[in-house]
């Protein structure tokens, strides 16, 4: 995975542009972290806040220099749309709240620029069917960061689904449980993510924050794409709004399938794990064990696949995806990184004339945003008219 930038056919790096992600919050660090792990990109400019004192304040920790440390996105588009050729930025990550994607990401498609986007994508699918059609027009690379994709052995579940080893898929189920909503305490107010108690900016609760990772990873690992789901919402939590707490009935094609997610679980941090059935075996996966994979068959003994970029068994795509050698735990960054890389793929394709963005690396595009977009839409129609099925 590791690719030395002298060896890159573009001869340099990327230069990076990062709206949003100062202050509080943890994932526009993330962003910065995992663009830079392979020293295939470089962060040189930022609108990193709402506030344009905020934001400009906030560039030195990013090491943006000052020049670069602008006041607002547009700030950031205009003046770097102005810069020669050699200067310019390539493309921009986007880590704000999610009524703000689909203007943002516009602009910044407008400009000629590739783009990254935390999910969901949009808060409306009318929005995310329109940013797709730009990104089609332009031919620019969109990466949206569904950044469980990246992990090695998910992708060494997906390679394995797909060479047949679990034979017909019969069902599958994704969970994603947390608790960090037990802590926020009535009459106070969280340290981050503040608009996510707001309906109109967040758009939904934890069925847009994490219920779409679920969604994602169960479609991503085996290959199928749902057509019809049946939900049941609730919202617990006295200081939100918005849904809490939901099941979602999944037709993955002719398999069954079946998401829970939650925030409000006690005692539970980022516990993702899928469970896919096949004819001929079952696999298992977990986030917070991501370095192994539990393959299961009848009659047969339990096999516990490593995180191993040496071994026979590792596909390709999941020995492409490892950096360090077995043993050495890689997780949330490293699998952010992943997707990043792939989207990098695709930008140097791009630019040095190899071809177009069109199915270049391995990564999480704009269509995934808009099926995701459906989904929470879908979800939402049917908890509202009492778990009735509803197409995607």
């Amino acid at each position: 995975m590791l690719q030395d930038v002298v060896n890159d056919p573009l001869g340099r790096k990327l230069r990076m542009g990062l709206i949003g992600g100062g202050g509080n919050g943890f994932i526009g660090r993330v962003h910065a972290l995992a663009a830079q792990l392979d020293h295939r990109a470089v962060l040189v400019a930022g609108a990193l806040s709402s506030d344009p004192v905020r934001s400009r304040a906030a560039a030195a920790a990013f090491n943006i220099p000052v020049e670069r440390a602008y006041g607002s996105y547009r700030e950031l588009l205009d003046v770097e749309s102005s810069l020669p050729d050699d200067e310019r930025i390539d493309f921009v990550s986007i880590a704000t709240p999610n009524d703000t994607h689909f203007e943002i990401a516009r602009a910044a498609l407008k400009t000629g620029l590739d783009v990254v986007c935390d999910k969901p994508l949009t808060t409306r699918v009318e929005d995310a069917e329109h940013l797709a059609g730009l990104v089609d027009q332009a031919g620019r690379v969109f990466l949206l960061t569904h950044n469980y994709s990246g992990y090695p052995l998910v992708r060494q579940a997906r390679a394995m689904i797909q060479a047949g080893e679990l034979g017909e898929i019969q069902s599958v189920r994704v969970n994603y449980i947390q608790g960090y909503l037990c802590g926020i305490l009535p009459g106070t107010v969280p340290p981050r993510g503040v608009w996510k108690l707001d309906p109109q900016r967040a758009g939904s609760g934890s069925l847009g924050d994490i219920g779409t990772h679920a969604f994602h990873l169960g479609c991503y690992v085996t290959g199928l794409s749902p057509t019809h789901v049946a939900s049941t919402l609730r919202t617990f939590h006295a200081e939100r709004p918005l849904e809490d707490y939901g099941h979602v009935l999944v037709r993955w094609g002719d398999a069954l399938g079946c998401i829970t997610f939650s925030q409000i679980t006690h005692g539970r941090l980022n516990d993702l794990s899928l469970e896919i059935d096949g004819t001929k075996a079952s696999l298992s996966w977990r986030q917070e064990d991501p370095n192994q994979l539990v393959l299961r068959q009848f009659g047969e003994p339990t096999q516990i696949y490593d995180r191993h970029p040496n071994a026979a068994y590792t596909k390709d795509p999941s020995r492409q995806a490892c950096r360090l050698p077995a043993g050495h735990p890689e997780a949330f960054v490293e699998a952010f990184a992943n997707i990043y890389c792939g989207a990098f793929d695709a930008m140097v394709a791009l630019r040095s004339g190899q071809g177009t963005a069109v199915n270049r690396g391995d990564f999480p595009t704009v269509h995934d945003g808009v099926h995701g977009v459906r989904f929470v839409v879908a979800c939402q129609e049917s908890a509202a008219a009492n778990g009735a099925w509803v197409e995607i």
